[in-house]
This record gives structure tokens, sequence and C-alpha cells, in this order.
């Protein structure tokens, strides 16, 4: 008799491509639907290929995102960023909070300090962060390749937390 082979997870992954490596992550539409298509819709634009992940905090996460991070120049405007509609107005999502922890692994939308102003900055946990449990939209996790994620956030950085080390990501979708 075979062991039992849990299904594959169906539904479309992200794979987030960085010097360090890849790391792939899967999306929880049933948590939170219009940040998870609003990621996919900007991944497969190309909108986040050449951002960075221009915070790390150890023992935290590491975020990225920010259109804006494709100008090194510009690095004051660094966590600033995000999408806009035709008419050049940001585009930010409603909170879809829930009550899945903030574990190790978890990819959560960052936000202004209003709970409905996510627009394509995200994180990924590095370390359980339960303060941030019901307060920020978790829309996936990292499945696959979560030491990238550790390399990335133990980069020397300043204090803006910005690495002193470009990270650029390409982010392509994969049904």
């Amino acid at each position: 008799m075979k062991p039992a082979v849990p299904p594959p997870d169906p539904g479309p992954k992200a794979i987030i491509k960085t010097k360090f490596g890849d790391m792939y992550m899967k999306f929880y539409p049933d948590l939170a639907p219009k940040h998870v298509e609003n990621f996919i819709k900007l991944a497969k634009s190309g909108f986040y290929n050449g951002t960075i992940f221009h915070r790390v905090i150890p023992g935290f996460m590491i975020q990225g995102g920010d259109p804006n991070t494709k100008n090194s120049l510009k690095k004051e405007s660094y966590g600033q960023g995000g999408p806009k509609d035709e008419k050049g107005e940001p585009i930010l999502l409603r909170a879809e909070f829930s009550d899945t922890p903030h574990k190790r692994g978890i990819v959560s939308m960052a936000r202004a300090n209003e709970p409905d102003t996510a627009g394509s900055q995200f994180f990924i946990v590095v370390e359980a962060s339960p303060f941030l449990d019901r307060k920020y939209t978790v829309f996936g996790e990292v499945i696959k390749g979560l030491g990238v994620a550790d390399k990335i956030v133990a980069l020397p950085r300043n204090e803006r937390d910005l690495p002193n080390e470009r990270v650029e990501m390409t982010v392509t979708i994969v049904e």
C-alpha cells in the first residue's frame, strides 16, 4: 500500500527572485481575495520587477514592493510609493484582516497608519510577530526559500533600516 500523498496546493504561486535565491509563495485567496488579486495583477504587469527590499529589521521582517525604490537616487522617498490608477490616483485596498497569525514565513501587506491604505508594499515575517495579528492583511506564505529572507534581513543597514546593498526582486506568477 502506497502512503497517501497530499494533493499539491491549487491556484497560482509567486516566485520572488533575488540575487540571494528564490522564494516561492502560495496565496491565501480565501483570507484576502482582493489583496491576492491585486498582488497577482501587479506582478503580472511587471510592477514589482526592479523594486528592492527597502526595509529590513532583524528578528522581525523584510519589506519591499515600493515603486519608488526603482530609482536609486531618491532614497528619501522609499517606503512612500504605491500603485496608481489610470488617472494617477493611488490604489488603496480595504483591509482584509483574519485570525491567521503572523508566524515565520507569512506574507502580509504593509500599510500606512490607517487600515485601508495597503497598495503594493508587502513584508515577509522572519520571526513570529503576534503584535501584527488582526492589524495587517495576511495574503500568503513563503513555502520554499525562506532562507533567502534570512540572508536579506541580516544585511548591514542604515538608521532607516535600508540595506546598504540593493536587493532587487523580480516577481513571477506561476499558474
